[in-house]
Parts: C-alpha cells; structure tokens; sequence
C-alpha cells in the first residue's frame, strides 16, 4: 500500500508542510531536508544531491563516525586498494611512499643535478648505470637547501687499499679512470635537525672490484637538491645514465 500524509511541523508551525510519502515496501521518501537537533545545541541537515536514478547509501553496523569529504580527521584500521592518490600532503606517509625521478643521461657536462625534492624526504637512493667521466678526478656527490653546499662533509671512499677523503662533498670512488664505468647505488639518511649521512658501492666495469664510500654532513635548511660532479669540477662525463629516488 502506497499513501501520502501531509503535516505541519510542531516546533514551527509557521513553516511548508513535509511530505511523507510511504512505500509499498516499507520505504519512507521525505520531501525535503529533514533537520536533526544537535545533542546540545544546533541542527544538522541531512542533504541528499540531484541524482539520477536510484541509489543507495549503506551504513556500517557499528557505533562509529562516519568520515567527511572536508573533515580533518584520523583515519586507522583502513586498506586501500590500488588508489589514486592526487595532490595529496604526504608529510606523515613519506616512509611509505616512494618516488621515482626521471633518469638523466651522464653523457655531457660536469655535473647531474636533480632539483625540487621534496621537503619530507627522509631517504634517497642515487642509482648509477655505468658511469664514466672524461678523466681522472674522482666522483663526489653534493647536497644543498637553496643551492648546492660545497663544503662542510665528512667522506671518505676506499676500493680496499688505502682510502681518500673528502670535505667539499660525499666522495664515491677512490679511484678512476676516463676507460672505466661505475654502476651501484649510493643511499642518503636523514638523522633529523638537517643532518645527512650516506654510503655506497659503485663496482668498476671492467675490473673485479668497486668503491666503498661513507660519509656525513650537516645541512643549513631543508634538503631540496642533490648534484652528481667531479672533485676537480671540470671532468665531464661520458656515458651511461643517473637517476634517484626518494620516500
């Protein structure tokens, strides 16, 4: 049985009646908003938007709160399953989330640079794909927070016999020469108040063996830029490719 009661709102009887309309099913149609007061104080109005068609909104069977599209709100116990995320702050899931640069060809010019990372960036992973540069001078890896600091690091790099050491940048190899390549990673760890340490291993390409580098520094700012260059700054690189990534 389908019917439809008309009635005034007790606590205004001056507004528009509310149509109530019954279903054959049991469902209960309003009209229009229905307002709920507040426990205390206040009203809340449930507003459904122009839809088409029919649809339906299933709540959870349990004593919860449900969760707003503008709320500021702590969301636990959830999985999402493959989702997009946009334009998302992710300052609280950097530890989780990690993010590929885009590879630069090392074929050109004394330095790589990598710019714009960032500011909850907590790790970063330098990969190098066979490396090589037009001389001599050893590899180094710099960081800066609004351009690139060149001094201040504690480094050192070691292919087994014997060490070199370093303060204008994380120094990678011991030992180089313009007809070999380097390929290996180098890892950078923030300890928190700006402070970096690295290592890394970059094996040669045509020898059984490959440096071991280590280091430290301490920062003015927030890290936003990561260069690849030469201890001398005018070796130029020749090959192969570098690229980073960072959570």
């Amino acid at each position: 049985m389908t019917g439809t009661l008309k009635t005034t709102l007790i606590q205004n009887p001056s507004s528009a009646d509310v149509n109530i309309t019954l279903g054959a099913s049991g469902e209960v149609t309003l009209a229009k908003s229905p307002v709920l007061n507040g426990s205390t104080s206040g009203t809340l109005t449930i507003a459904a938007p122009a839809v088409a068609g029919t649809n339906t909104l299933t709540l959870p069977a349990v004593t919860d709160t449900l969760v707003g599209l503008a709320a500021t709100q702590t969301l636990t116990g959830k999985t999402l399953t493959s989702p997009t995320i946009t334009g998302a702050v992710v300052s609280s899931m950097g530890s989780s989330v990690l993010t590929s640069g885009t590879a630069k060809a090392s074929t050109s010019g004394t330095s790589i640079d990598f710019t714009s990372i960032p500011s909850w960036v907590k790790r970063i992973t330098v990969m190098f794909n066979g490396v090589s540069t037009s001389a001599t001078s050893n590899m180094q890896l710099q960081v800066g927070s609004g351009s690139f600091l060149t001094s201040g690091y504690n480094s050192t790099a070691s292919v087994g016999a014997g060490a070199v050491n370093a303060s204008t940048g994380f120094i990678m190899t011991q030992t180089v020469t313009a007809a070999t390549s380097q390929s290996g990673i180098v890892t950078l760890v923030t300890l928190g108040s700006n402070i970096w340490v690295g290592t890394g291993v970059l094996a040669f390409s045509n020898a059984s063996s490959g440096n071991i580098s280590g280091g430290t520094v301490t920062l003015g700012g927030t890290l936003d830029r990561l260069r690849i260059t030469t201890v001398n700054g005018t070796d130029t690189f020749d090959a192969g490719s570098i690229n980073i990534m960072y959570e």
